[in-house]
Order: structure tokens, then sequence, then C-alpha cells
């Protein structure tokens, strides 16, 4: 009963947590620390599609930033948009992003494995990495 207590107090947190940055967001609508809690929240609570709207608002302010777009693909794979998934991936490895093991074992990127993409995705990925000394 105290894994139900402690797994029932966290998702009492979570939205409380939510609640909170929902406010601050209204008040900061492009503070991009807020922002990128409330992305990552929407996600950890299961609200794919909120944290997909979240991540794109971040894609446009920070097109640059190698994981804004990793984030945001993995986003597109968890609401099962895969082509937009392996777009946003792309990008972030063409923008620096190089953690090659993480990517391999995500678990926001399951719905990518069965696709034969994925396997080139990390294929070049790992090249990158190797290449670039990460």
């Amino acid at each position: 009963m105290d894994k139900d207590r402690k797994i029932r107090a966290e998702a009492r947190h979570d939205q409380i947590e939510l609640s909170f940055l929902k406010r601050i967001s209204a008040r900061l609508p492009e503070d991009l620390d807020v922002l990128q809690a409330l992305a990552e929240l929407y996600t950890k609570t299961g609200q794919y599609g909120k944290g997909l709207t979240i991540d794109r608002q971040l894609g446009r302010l920070l097109p640059n930033d190698d994981l804004v777009w990793y984030n945001l693909g993995c986003s597109f794979a968890l609401t099962h948009r895969l082509d937009e998934a392996f777009e946003a991936l792309t990008k972030s490895i063409d923008l620096g992003y190089g953690d090659y093991d993480w990517m391999k074992s995500d678990p926001d990127l399951a719905n990518l494995s069965a696709d034969p993409r994925f396997e080139s995705l990390l294929n070049w990925l790992y090249t990158v990495c190797n290449e670039d000394g990460f």
C-alpha cells in the first residue's frame, strides 16, 4: 500500500506543479524555462498533445537548439507522427545532438524502433559522434 500511496502523492504533486506552471506561462508566455518545464511535465503526465504544442513553440523560439529539436522529435513520436519525428530528430543531429546511447534507449522513441529509418538514424548519429569525438 505504501507504493500506491507514493504513486498517488506523486501524481497529485505533478498536477499541482502543472497548475502552477500553466498560471506562470499565462503571465510569461515566452519564458523558456517555464515552457521547457511545462512541456516536460505534460509529457510526464501523458498529455502528449499538449507537450507537442509547447515543444513546437520552443522550436520557433529556439530554432538552433539541438535538445529542443530532440524533444520535439520525442513529442512527435509519442503522438504517432513518425515522419515528423524523424525530421525533427534529423535536425537535432544536424544541430549537434550527440547522445547516441540515450537516443537508442529513449522510451519516448519506442514507436520508431520498428521503422528501418530509426536504425539508419542511429547509425548516422553513431558515425557523427565518432567523427566529432563526442
